[in-house]
C-alpha cells in the first residue's frame, strides 16, 4: 500500500481513504488512536484531517433534513437542565508520548516481557471482532516473526525505527498494511524501536513459533 508524501518528515502518512474513514468515525477505537497520535506528530496530516472534517460538515449542511419526533426537543432540554457529572480528572503525563496516546498509557506504564528484546504494553484488549491496540519496545537488531494480516494494521513509530518489505519507518511514520501484506519487521537502529500497533483483526503468523505465542501476545 502506498503512502502520501504530504510532508518531508514524517515520511509515511495515512492514506486518503484512512483519513476519510477517521473523519467519518468509521474506524475502531484502536485504529482511531493510531491515526490521532500520528496527527499530533504531523502538522500536514492534521491540516488534511481538518479539511476532511470541514468537507463532512458541508455535506451535512447540503443534505436533506430529517424530521424529529415531537418529544425530541423536550428530552434534550431535560437532559441539559438535569444534574451534571463532575469531569474526570486528567490522566497524568506519560513521558514523551503524544496526546491522545498519553491518556491511554497513563503515568506508570508497566511493560511486559514478551521475548528476548521485546516488551509489550497493552492498551486495548482484543475484541470479539479481533481489534486490539498495544505498544511494543523492540531492542536494536531484533526481528519480529513473519506474519500476514486478517484486516488492517496500523503501526506508528514513536522512537527508533524499523524496516520491512514495505520500507523503512522512523519517528512519526505511520505504516498502513492490510490482508494483502506479509512482512517481517526488524528494529534497525542503535536504539529501541517504540511503536504503537493497532489492528482490527488478528495477525496471521506464518511460522509455528508465531502461532504458538499468538494467544499470549494479543495480536
Amino acid at each position: 500500500m502506498t503512502t502520501q508524501p504530504r510532508h518531508p518528515f514524517p515520511n509515511h502518512h495515512p492514506s486518503d481513504a484512512l483519513l476519510m474513514a477517521y473523519g467519518a468515525g468509521c474506524l475502531s477505537e484502536g485504529l482511531s488512536l493510531a491515526v490521532a497520535a500520528h496527527l499530533a506528530l504531523c502538522p500536514a496530516c492534521s491540516t488534511a484531517a481538518r479539511t476532511v472534517d470541514a468537507l463532512g460538515g458541508a455535506l451535512l449542511d447540503a443534505g436533506a433534513g430529517l424530521d424529529l419526533d415531537a418529544g425530541a426537543l423536550a428530552r434534550t432540554l431535560a437532559r441539559l437542565d438535569g444534574p451534571r457529572e463532575a469531569p474526570a480528572p486528567a490522566p497524568p503525563a506519560a513521558g514523551p508520548f503524544p496526546q491522545p496516546l498519553a491518556a491511554y498509557v497513563g503515568g506508570d506504564p508497566r511493560w511486559q516481557r514478551l521475548a528476548p528484546g521485546v516488551r509489550r504494553l497493552e492498551l486495548l484488549r482484543r475484541t470479539s471482532r479481533g481489534g486490539a491496540a498495544q505498544m511494543l519496545r523492540i531492542a536494536p537488531g531484533v526481528t519480529l516473526p513473519h506474519h500476514g494480516h486478517g484486516g488492517l494494521e496500523l503501526t506508528l513509530v514513536l522512537s527508533g525505527s524499523f524496516a520491512d518489505e514495505t520500507g523503512r519507518y522512523g519517528p512519526g511514520d505511520l505504516a498502513e498494511v492490510d490482508q494483502d501484506t506479509r512482512h517481517q519487521p526488524i528494529s534497525d537502529t542503535h536504539e529501541d524501536c517504540v511503536c504503537l500497533i493497532a489492528t482490527d483483526a488478528p495477525l496471521r503468523f506464518t511460522g509455528i513459533l508465531g502461532r504458538l505465542v499468538q494467544p499470549f501476545i494479543g495480536m
